[in-house]
């Protein structure tokens, strides 16, 4: 018994000796996870800001959007001269909404108000306030906001709107995006007419915006900011052009062009290339030839080494002579501008067209010639070889493209001319779906057989085009015109364009 009660006495003067330190040392450590748990927590970091005197961007540094320009003067005035707009009591809209597709301007544009107004801008991408901790989001929002008005005038840029603005859903797993969504539309509406606090917003995808967001008193306007026209992009290419040294033969109206459809990115891009092209070659002024290169290059890919054989090189060219025969035959629609059958991209050879002007309508009769140049490379395989390959894949499936949207979107079939057989249209009877697939077969397949009927008549054409490529893999305007001289355009369907009927005289 005095044994058990002196190691009883022990243990207890070893507990009032040790616990209070093993204590201390666990609260330590309890201190010190969370000390580590929090250097990789994210921090609520503010936007880059930047003052007028750091921004450099003004709207002589932005060509070809004229139109949303003229837009945006209004928020510079307001921000330059409140007073003569608050005395007339206007206000400026609260909210800014540039949508459109990638690389046409929309941030150079906010920049450029930021600028020519002298207001502080804050820049943030809406991905920067969707985290996974839950209220993180909405506390970037209101420090943003909060800095802003503290340094008023300012602009509030949120570049792809769509990561923060998606319509919300209410499901658990979005909770937090909501949340987001809550707090950035809570401060649209705490802004005050003296505030001078205008908020810019980029997005490609309007369509996924939440329809609080668009409505009068947070993104009041909403601008559309599309791909340049043939006058804009010869200004954008002047933009990027002024720091280069030009050769004489360079033609920018040419150059644009050339590049029908391409935004002021591309357009940036392909001056830069043009740049590099010419400083391989260690020459002293950038060419028209390297604009040409820089263009295959951004719209074609990169040019492979594929080693063909003989074969494969004949059959190319006459794929793409059948291409280039059957624009020559569609008169002015799409006019062939280079031919090759050296390997760029994925493609093994291609056709490039240069159109004469910027078209935004397209007749029934139009689309079916388009359908007819795209089929032209398969007919001509078959007409030449008696047998197809699987070359012509993508030029199958840009004529199903066609035919499927002038049936299902535009009503431009024969049998169903006056409403629209869209896919998504889960109201229609499976006759009408029928019919509407009957439709759209028959003018691929009427296309194609008048792909052949042309190909067949105008073969020895056709030959000399093809042999020309077997020659110098790359013919120009100039070679295949001489090539197709004298034969008599086969479709006027884009001459017609906007000619008017005259009605027949009663009493005729």
């Amino acid at each position: 018994m005095p044994d058990i009660a002196h190691w009883f006495h022990e243990a207890g003067q070893f507990a009032l000796t040790w616990l209070p330190l093993a204590f201390f040392l666990l609260m330590a450590f309890v201190v010190f996870i969370l000390w580590k748990t929090l250097q990789v927590m994210p921090r609520v970091k503010p936007a880059h800001v930047s003052a007028n005197s750091g921004s450099s961007v003004s709207f002589g540094d932005v060509a070809g959007v004229e139109e949303a320009r003229a837009e945006l003067m209004e928020v510079v005035d307001f921000l330059r001269h409140p007073k003569r707009f608050e005395r007339l009591g206007a206000k400026v809209p609260k909210g800014i909404l540039l949508y459109g597709p990638p690389g046409t301007g929309k941030t150079l544009l906010a920049k450029a108000v930021a600028h020519e107004s002298g207001a502080s801008f804050y820049s943030q991408s809406a991905s920067a306030f969707v985290e996974m901790f839950a209220g993180l989001g909405a506390a970037r929002i209101r420090k943003l906001f909060d800095d802003a008005r503290k340094h008023a005038p300012s602009i509030v840029f949120i570049d792809e709107l769509d990561a923060v603005g998606a319509a919300r859903t209410g499901h658990g797993f979005n909770r937090e995006q909501d949340q987001t969504l809550n707090q950035l539309l809570v401060e649209l509406d705490g802004f005050t007419p003296t505030d001078q606090v205008v908020v810019m917003g980029a997005s490609n995808r309007l369509q996924d915006l939440d329809p609080a967001l668009l409505r009068p008193g947070r993104f009041d306007r909403q601008m559309m900011v599309a791909p340049p026209d043939l006058a804009g992009r010869e200004a954008i290419l002047g933009v990027h052009t002024r720091n280069k040294p030009l050769a004489a033969d360079v033609d920018l109206s040419m150059i644009a062009r050339h590049t029908a459809g391409l935004t002021g990115a591309d357009l940036a891009n392909i001056a830069n290339e043009a740049a590099i092209f010419a400083g391989r070659r260690q020459a002293q002024y950038v060419t028209q030839a390297d604009f040409e290169n820089a263009i295959d290059r951004i719209v074609a890919g990169l040019q492979q080494k594929k080693a063909l054989t003989e074969k494969e090189r004949r059959i190319l060219a006459y794929h793409e002579g059948g291409h280039a025969l059957l624009s020559h035959l569609m008169g002015d629609l799409s006019p062939v501008s280079k031919v090759t059958i050296v390997s760029r991209g994925q493609a093994l050879g291609y056709t490039l067209h240069l159109p004469t002007e910027d078209r935004y309508m397209q007749t029934k009769e139009e689309l079916i010639d388009l359908m007819k140049i795209a089929l032209a490379g398969r007919a001509a395989e078959q007409v030449v070889f008696g047998r197809v390959t699987n070359g012509a894949a993508s030029d199958l499936e840009k004529a199903t493209q066609i035919a499927r949207s002038m049936v299902f979107e535009w009503g431009m079939s024969d049998n169903v001319a006056s409403r629209t057989m869209r896919a998504d249209n889960y109201a229609l009877s499976e006759e009408t779906k029928r019919l509407r697939d009957s439709e759209q077969a028959r003018l691929t397949d009427e296309a194609y057989s008048e792909a052949v009927r042309l190909v067949k008549k105008h073969r020895s054409a056709l030959d000399r085009i093809a042999t020309a490529l077997l020659e110098k893999e790359t013919l120009d305007k100039e070679e295949l015109e001489a090539l197709v001289a004298g034969l008599e355009i086969e479709s006027r369907a884009s001459a017609l364009v906007g000619a008017v009927r005259a009605l027949p005289q009663p009493g005729a």
